[in-house]
């Protein structure tokens, strides 16, 4: 199995407009980033407890979503540190936050680097289509994903 020095976790669903921002992103990293040594990218619709396992394994993650709590359009690029759930760990989604406390729990062991990049959601409504502010963003969002990969992955030059 390849050493996995940056994983890109995307989520999103394609189907409630703006928050198939993530799937969206990590098909667009796909591309952009063919045979990259080092660098695996996985997109789900949430992020699950069973992920923990590959993210302890990782030297730095970028978890990719949309925020409902960003203004729509605007692209942020943060740490994330490890958080556990406030209300129990929850079996069927968590957040980046969360996510990383259970790899820690489970595994003893977390990425170095841990980074989320989100888009503020204009719609989530049933539906393909970004919103006008999320496709005024896609531009920033490739550039910021584009840097931050490739900053992750010069790490272990």
């Amino acid at each position: 199995m390849m050493k996995v020095h940056c994983l890109v976790l995307a989520c999103g669903n394609t189907l409630r407009g703006d928050d198939g921002l993530g799937p969206w992103l990590a098909h667009w990293a796909e591309e952009r980033f063919r045979k990259q040594p080092g660098l695996r990218i996985v997109s789900r619709q949430q992020w699950t407890p069973e992920l923990a396992e590959e993210l302890a394994a990782a030297a730095s993650v970028l978890f990719i979503d949309c925020s409902a709590a960003s203004p729509p359009g605007v692209v942020r690029l943060e740490e994330v540190q490890p958080a556990a759930p406030a209300q129990g760990l929850a079996t069927h989604h968590l957040g980046a936050a969360e996510l990383l406390d259970l790899a820690r729990e489970l595994y003893n062991s977390l990425p170095r680097t841990a980074l989320l990049l989100t888009v503020g959601a204009g719609s989530t409504d049933l539906g393909e289509e970004f919103s006008a502010a999320v496709k005024d963003a896609l531009p920033e969002a490739r550039k910021q994903l584009e840097t931050a990969v490739e900053n992750l992955l010069k790490a272990f030059d």
